[in-house]
């Protein structure tokens, strides 16, 4: 396999229809937005549904989520520390850094993707991988309304419970919005990572597939779909442009004053000199 050898950059243009995409735990679970109201998904969460495609994928993954664990460990400490070598170099007061990277990003696809910090209570050692991966926070194209509504629940939680089992409680949704992220590969982090061209194209179909398997009350199943892919191959390692730039190529209008649908915008993909997308469709 031989490290990514060229810049990319990525786009990926998303609908949200009657689903709370991306809650707020400092807001009621809200729906995430900005001050000029329009929807977001924070790249944290993006990350985590690359790793689930990913892992649904056979990849091993080091942050996998507590619902979805392919191992009986409890805590990431315990998880890299089932790794002879890793354990060793973690019980050392003169453990290398250097090899300890090295060996968690041969062993994680997630790790010598998007970096991880290694800091555990207990151990002296203390390592910090950047990834070459970088993810942007996804936006709506346009301010996105929230419907907020009442719940109740029918049974109560426990016995002798003092609320009546009917307590209110409240869900919200963004009826429908169009969001889209950015996204880059970095050669010079993937060659100290050892990200390779074959990692990127896993996480190309990661991109392509990211709601399959991640339905949710709060996401039911086809709430969340994905449109299309760019997916922009430069030709050397710095890349012939600016990452911005080539993501400015990306222009998506509505056509009508309240859209419900993709179908109610306009996407016009412009290019540069030496420079194509490639355009997947969403699956």
């Amino acid at each position: 396999m031989s490290i990514l050898d060229h810049k990319i950059d990525f786009a990926v243009v998303l609908s949200v229809k009657k689903a709370n995409p991306n809650g707020d735990p400092l807001n009621g679970n809200r729906p995430r937005q900005n001050y000029d109201g329009h929807g977001e998904i924070s790249d944290v969460a993006i990350k985590r549904k690359i790793r689930n495609r990913l892992q649904d994928m056979g990849e091993s993954i080091f942050v996998q989520s507590n619902d979805r664990k392919v191992d009986d460990f409890k805590s990431l400490k315990e998880r890299a520390e089932a790794h002879p070598e890793l354990k060793k170099i973690m019980s050392s007061k003169n453990g290398s850094s250097e090899e300890f990277a090295k060996i968690a990003c041969q062993l994680w696809i997630d790790v010598r993707a998007f970096g991880q910090v290694f800091a555990f209570k207990g151990s002296d050692l203390s390592v910090g991988v950047r990834g070459p991966v970088s993810i942007h926070t996804a936006t709506s194209v346009d301010p996105v309304d929230i419907v907020s509504m009442q719940i109740t629940k029918s049974v109560n939680s426990v016995t002798n419970e003092k609320r009546s089992s009917d307590t209110m409680g409240m869900k919200h949704r963004v009826d429908f919005g169009v969001y889209v992220f950015y996204g880059s590969m970095n050669t010079q982090l993937a060659e100290k990572t050892g990200f390779t061209n074959e990692d990127a194209l896993k996480i190309q179909q990661a991109l392509v597939t990211l709601f399959e398997n991640d339905s949710s009350a709060a996401r039911p199943e086809g709430s969340m779909e994905v449109h299309k892919v760019y997916w922009w191959e430069h030709n050397s390692k710095l890349g012939q442009y600016s990452s911005a730039k080539v993501h400015r190529l990306l222009k998506i209008e509505k056509n009508v004053e309240e859209p419900k649908s993709i179908d109610d915008y306009t996407i016009t993909l412009n290019e540069l000199d030496g420079l194509k997308a490639v355009v997947i469709d969403g699956k």
